[in-house]
């Protein structure tokens, strides 16, 4: 691409969000759908602009997002961390604050798995003595 534009790859329990920062107005495009037709939540539409508004860049960015798998909650983080990520791409000097903020770190928590023998990652099937 020849116009200046900034990545970051963000993940959150399956979801997986490419995140593109051009300079721009502030508009936040995901998967071809303004941000507030994407998102119904308000909650959800904030942990996506965490890392904009703490950083004051809000306005200076327009974002073009594709975001897979997984839920509206993991997506929502799964962009939030991607922009975070093109952040300091465009500026290193951001990384500590937003650090501080957690925004830089990847939430671990997924699904975890069934087991044999049980009925789901960690309920029994239940117990008779007699």
């Amino acid at each position: 691409m020849s116009e200046l534009h900034y990545y970051g790859t963000g993940r959150r329990k399956t979801a997986t969000a490419r995140v593109y920062l051009r300079p721009g107005s502030g508009e936040i495009e995901v998967n071809r759908r303004p941000l507030d037709s994407y998102f119904a939540n308000e909650v959800l539409k904030m942990i996506v602009k965490q890392p904009l508004l703490y950083t004051e860049t809000a306005e200076n960015f327009d974002i073009t997002v594709t975001v897979t798998g997984g839920g509206n909650s993991g997506q929502a983080g799964a962009i939030r961390h991607g922009i975070t990520r093109a952040l300091v791409d465009y500026n290193e000097e951001l990384r500590p604050k937003l650090k501080a903020a957690g925004f830089l770190t990847r939430d671990p928590r997924k699904k975890e798995r069934k087991k044999y023998g049980l009925k789901g990652a960690r309920a029994r099937y239940q117990f008779s003595k007699r």
